[in-house]
């Protein structure tokens, strides 16, 4: 899709980590360093705005063969991406280390940095590169955006009805992780009806400490360390007691072994038939793919609350 000129000469942005980036005209050679953006810039302006990827990258399904891999989130080569000579680098404080960042920023590259922490976070960020594509009046890109402000207003009219079911969602099988309020992860699943059980609960540090196997850490000495994503026991989890188990398909790949292990705890989920696996992208992508995702997720939670009523 054809970016157009914008009618003022710089179009001034600011990202999420509250840096000013100025564009003379819409990048046509965008490297995404994320999965959902990727996905994102795809839907809005087409897959040929995209020179440079990551081997996480995987949607739209089939699309995206011609696109260059320059490495996965954590350790992509700056040398291939810089090679590709891009005009725009999309990625996203949490996945991506910042030393890379900033060797690509220090080229003269523009990087956008991202970090939504709220689904409507992620709805305000397609709005936001269509504006950056310069595809905001683009029909195709305004229905992308007018798709996601649909699924946010229809899950939030029906989670204001809603009783949400106490759900326990694991990211990560060994050590089990799971995640805190304060995620997008958390955000989703309460937005389709179901609170997370362990949204009060921080990682501590030392990592030990996580564990109830070493004295934590003051927030002092904890710092800016992230603590949004604990590790947790299975005691705990039989301690908050919760109504629906959920298992992603990513970032960690829970299986039917996982569901087992869970359907074995005495916990009201299990005793009910609420362990679940689900899709890890209705969850953790945030941007367009909501548009889907979120719906999709909804309507699991609403089946599980109705099929199982006690």
């Amino acid at each position: 899709m054809a970016a157009r000129p914008w009618p003022a000469d710089v179009l001034k942005i600011r990202d999420d980590r509250g840096r000013e980036l100025f564009f003379s005209r819409p990048p046509s050679r965008v490297v995404s360093l994320v999965p959902s953006d990727t996905y994102t810039v795809a839907k809005l302006a087409g897959v040929s705005r995209l020179v440079g990827r990551t081997s996480f990258c995987e949607e739209p399904r089939g699309a995206l063969d011609e696109v260059a891999v320059v490495g996965g989130t954590k350790d992509p080569s700056v040398e291939k991406i810089l090679a590709l000579t891009p005009d725009l680098v999309i990625a996203n404080q949490e996945e991506n280390t910042k030393s890379t960042l900033e060797a690509i920023a220090q080229a003269g590259v523009p990087v956008y940095v991202v970090f939504p922490k709220r689904v409507d976070d992620g709805v305000a960020l397609v709005a936001r590169l269509a504006r950056v594509l310069g595809v905001e009046r683009d029909e195709r890109a305004r229905e992308v955006v007018r798709a996601c402000h649909r699924a946010l207003q229809v899950a939030l009219a029906a989670r204001a009805k809603l009783t949400p079911m106490r759900v326990f969602c694991p990211i990560w099988a060994d050590p089990l992780m799971t995640v805190h309020g304060s995620t997008f992860i958390s955000d989703a699943l309460d937005l389709a009806g179901a609170q997370n059980v362990f949204a009060d609960r921080e990682r501590r540090y030392p990592l030990a400490a996580d564990l109830g196997k070493a004295t934590p850490f003051s927030k002092e000495r904890v710092g800016d360390r992230d603590t949004r994503y604990p590790r947790v026991t299975m005691d705990e989890v039989i301690a908050r007691a919760p109504e629906l188990v959920l298992l992603p398909d990513e970032p960690h790949p829970f299986d039917d072994a996982d569901v087992a292990r869970f359907d074995a705890l005495d916990i009201p989920a299990a005793k009910t038939g609420r362990v679940r696996r689900i899709s890890g992208k209705d969850i953790c992508w945030y941007g367009a793919w909501s548009a889907e995702g979120i719906p999709r997720l909804s309507q699991t939670i609403a089946t599980l609350r109705e099929a199982y009523k006690d």
